[in-house]
C-alpha cells in the first residue's frame, strides 16, 4: 500500500520566509509516501500585478525546492517559476530525496492568471517511482478532460493535481464542490487515482473551496487529507464484467475532440 497525504496551507503573498517555514512545518509533520502541496505554495496566489509575482519567483533548481526533499517522500507542490526565459510561469515541482525530478508548467491559466503568467507548452510528466506511475496537473487543468485522460493513456496510475480552488459558488449544504466533482469523476472516467491539494485560509478577500481529497479508481474519495491505496489498482480498467474503460473506447468517432 502507498500512503498518500494532501498538506492544506495558507502561504502569504509577500512573504517567501514565512511561506518556506510553513512548507517544511507541514512536510515535517506528514508521514507519507507522497505527498501533494497546494498550487503556489512559496509565493501566495492573489498577486496585485506581475512585478508583485515576478518579485516571489524563484528558479526551477532553487534550493527550496530541492529541501522538499529531505522528509523521505515523493513531494508534488506548485510554485511561482522564473524561467529562463524572462517569463513567469505557474509551476509545479516534484521532489525526492535525490532533488528535483521534474517540473511542469501550468497549461491552462485560471481567469487573471494571464496576465501574470505564460502558459506552460509541454505535456504534462509522468513519472516511474518506487510507488507507481506519477503524473501531474495543476488546478484549472483538471477541467480539461483531455488533460487527465492523456496522463491515463500514458499509463498513469495517480495525478498530483497542487490547486488553489477559489469560491465562486457555495454547494447547498452537504454537496461537495463542483470542482471536486470534476476530479472525482476523472478518476472515475480513467480508473486512476487522484490526489487534490487545496490551500486554506483567507488571502487578500479571496476564500477557498477547501476540496482537498485522495479519490480512488473508482471515482469515490478514499480520504479527505489522506488515505492507504493500492496504486496498481489503477491498471485494471474493468469496470464490471464486459465493461473495459480503456478497451471500450472508439477514439474513431472522437477526431474532432483535437
Amino acid at each position: 500500500m502507498t500512503r498518500i497525504a494532501c498538506c492544506r496551507l495558507a502561504p502569504r503573498v509577500g512573504e517567501p520566509a514565512f511561506n518556506r517555514e510553513l512548507v517544511l512545518r507541514g512536510l515535517d509533520g506528514v508521514d507519507a509516501d507522497i505527498v501533494v502541496l497546494p498550487e503556489l505554495v512559496t509565493s501566495g496566489y492573489v498577486f496585485a500585478s506581475r512585478e508583485e509575482a515576478s518579485a516571489a519567483a524563484i528558479a526551477a533548481d532553487d534550493p527550496r525546492l530541492r529541501e522538499w526533499g529531505s522528509f523521505g517522500s515523493l513531494v508534488v507542490g506548485g510554485f511561482c517559476e522564473a524561467g529562463e526565459d524572462g517569463a513567469l510561469y505557474n509551476s509545479a515541482a516534484v521532489v525526492d530525496g535525490s532533488g528535483v525530478l521534474a517540473v511542469y508548467r501550468k497549461t491552462h491559466l485560471w481567469d487573471r492568471e494571464r496576465l501574470i503568467f505564460t502558459p506552460g507548452d509541454v505535456a504534462p510528466p509522468l513519472l516511474e517511482t518506487p510507488f507507481g506511475r506519477v503524473g501531474v496537473l495543476i488546478c484549472y487543468d483538471i477541467e480539461f478532460p483531455e488533460m487527465p485522460r492523456s496522463l491515463a493513456l500514458r499509463g498513469a496510475d495517480l495525478i498530483c493535481a497542487p490547486v488553489n480552488w477559489p469560491v465562486i459558488e457555495r454547494p447547498p449544504a452537504g454537496e461537495h464542490p463542483p470542482e471536486q466533482l470534476t476530479a472525482m469523476s476523472c478518476a472515475r472516467v480513467n480508473r486512476i487515482f487522484m490526489a487534490i491539494c487545496d490551500r486554506e485560509g483567507t488571502e487578500r478577500g479571496v476564500e477557498w473551496v477547501g476540496g482537498t481529497a485522495v479519490i480512488d479508481e473508482n471515482g469515490w474519495i478514499a480520504g479527505a487529507t489522506s488515505a492507504d491505496v493500492d496504486l496498481i489498482r489503477a491498471r485494471d480498467k474493468v469496470y464490471s464484467g464486459l465493461s473495459d474503460a480503456f478497451a471500450d473506447r472508439r477514439p474513431e468517432l472522437y477526431g474532432d475532440l483535437v
